[in-house]
C-alpha cells in the first residue's frame, strides 16, 4: 500500500520542502530550486509525489515511477505537455510504501 496524499505533504514538510500553493487536485511544494507537487487526486497513493521531469534520470537511481507521466493543468512549475495542445503540465509520478523510504529518497534526489 502507498502513502496517502496527505502523508506525502507530512512528509516532505519533515524535510524541508515549503507549501506554497493549494487547490483542489494538488499541494505545490519548493525547496531551494526544486519543486514537486502532491497529487491530491491520488486516494491510494500511487501517484502521489509528482516531480519535474528534468529530475528523471537522477531519480530513477532511488525510485522507479508508478507510471510514464502525469499531466494536469495545475503542475505549471513543470514543462508543458508536448502530447497535449493546451495549457496541461506534465511530471513524473512516484509511489512510496513507507515514509522511510520516502524520506530517503528526498534526502538522495533533491540534495
Amino acid at each position: 500500500m502507498y502513502l496517502r496524499p496527505d502523508e506525502v505533504a507530512r512528509v516532505l514538510e519533515g524535510s524541508g520542502f515549503e507549501r506554497d500553493y493549494v487547490d483542489d487536485k494538488s499541494y505545490g511544494y519548493r525547496r531551494g530550486g526544486y519543486y514537486v507537487y502532491v497529487n491530491r487526486e491520488a486516494r491510494l497513493g500511487r501517484t502521489a509525489l509528482v516531480i519535474d521531469p528534468s529530475l528523471k534520470e537522477r531519480s530513477i537511481r532511488f525510485a522507479t515511477p508508478t507510471s510514464p507521466s502525469r499531466v494536469s493543468p495545475t503542475y505549471t512549475q513543470f514543462p508543458a505537455d508536448p502530447q497535449s495542445e493546451g495549457a496541461l503540465h506534465y511530471g513524473i509520478p512516484h509511489g512510496f510504501s513507507s515514509r522511510q523510504l520516502l524520506s530517503s529518497y528526498l534526502e538522495n534526489v533533491f540534495k
